[in-house]
């Protein structure tokens, strides 16, 4: 296989002029989207850049404790920005939701290193810090459907849940049909991407390993594990995250204390 093809700065920043499409797009159809593509666009650039750069020298590094540090901060940030994106408060959901990921993540994360990959050491950060983003960033959008759902639920289906805990249940069973519907509507996603994979979509592991010259079986090996390592991970990260905000958030009497911020 070849080896990996450049792009030069000046490619890319040409090729970056496509941006104007989804801009004119916004402007005709007043989408009121122009502040979030610039600011995102420029958010991203900045990130990458810097990431990049830092991410070279933590290969360098490849220290046991700096990974694990730059581990808690990816799962910290992201959890933030599921709470946020979620319209929920953070204060009572920032421990259940930070669990969750890490909990869904770690048990993932560790039996891909050890038994699968099997880098030396097994902490290398080329692998580590790489993977655990594709797990975390897939599983974000989940945890923050499930949530939604889950709390405009309890909104909207009020009288629902309330006629349960009138008969006597348990919170934790009155609010399971609304637990069922958000991790439905969090996995469906993921589950027709996985249905469609190959006939549909090529995926972004797979494709960057092929760009990067790698062979296409091996990059489907690799594409085969990730995608079912995000699966798992997502459900794990999911049935944790519920059932530790609900315990959370709902008092014995049945009482929920969060409301969905509408916005």
């Amino acid at each position: 296989m070849d080896s990996v093809v450049d792009i030069s700065w000046w490619q890319l920043a040409l090729f970056s002029t496509t941006l104007i499409i989804p801009y004119l797009i916004n402007h005709y159809f007043q989408l009121r989207l122009g502040k979030d593509i610039v600011i995102g666009v420029g958010r991203m650039v900045v990130q990458l850049a810097l990431v990049g750069l830092y991410l070279e020298y933590l290969f360098d590094l490849n220290s046991l404790w700096v990974n694990l540090l730059w581990l808690s901060i990816m799962i910290i940030i992201g959890a933030s920005s599921i709470i946020g994106k979620a319209n929920l408060p953070k204060k009572p959901l920032f421990i259940p939701v930070i669990s969750g990921l890490f909990l869904g993540l770690s048990p993932v994360l560790i039996l891909i290193c050890v038994a699968v990959v099997q880098p030396a050491p097994f902490y290398s950060a080329q692998y580590l810090i790489p993977l655990a983003g594709m797990l975390l960033g897939n599983s974000l959008g989940g945890n923050i459907v499930a949530l939604q759902n889950c709390f405009t639920c309890f909104s909207e289906r009020r009288s629902e849940y309330e006629g349960a805990i009138s008969l006597g249940a348990h919170p934790m069973y009155a609010s399971r049909p609304f637990v069922q519907e958000a991790m439905r509507k969090a996995l469906a996603p993921t589950l027709a991407s996985m249905a469609t994979m190959g006939l549909v979509t090529l995926p972004g592991m797979m494709t960057g390993q092929i760009l990067g010259g790698a062979s296409p079986l091996v990059a489907i090996k690799y594409q085969l594990m990730i995608m079912i390592a995000i699966f798992v991970m997502m459900s794990l990260s999911l049935t944790i995250t519920l059932q530790l905000a609900l315990r959370r958030c709902i008092e014995k009497t049945g009482r929920v204390t969060v409301d969905f911020i509408s916005r």
